[in-house]
């Protein structure tokens, strides 16, 4: 996911969105564990949205406290 596509997110919505990413990546590790997934370069691009996502979603939090 693209960061503008990010920042268009409400606070709510990352919310969820990380919480999906953080299910999405424990999954294809245990895939991985298990040898059932083939293209293991996903968990890293899946914790690259992730990181993207709390950056954005602190930001924001930011902005409404202030």
């Amino acid at each position: 996911m693209k960061i503008t596509d990010i920042r268009k997110l409400s606070t709510d919505e990352l919310a969820k969105q990380s919480s999906v990413l953080r299910d999405e990546i424990v999954e294809l590790k245990r895939q991985k564990a298990l040898g059932e997934s083939a293209n293991v370069r996903l968990v890293r691009h899946k914790r690259k949205d992730l990181a993207r996502m709390l950056t954005v979603l602190s930001e924001q939090l930011a902005k409404e406290k202030i």
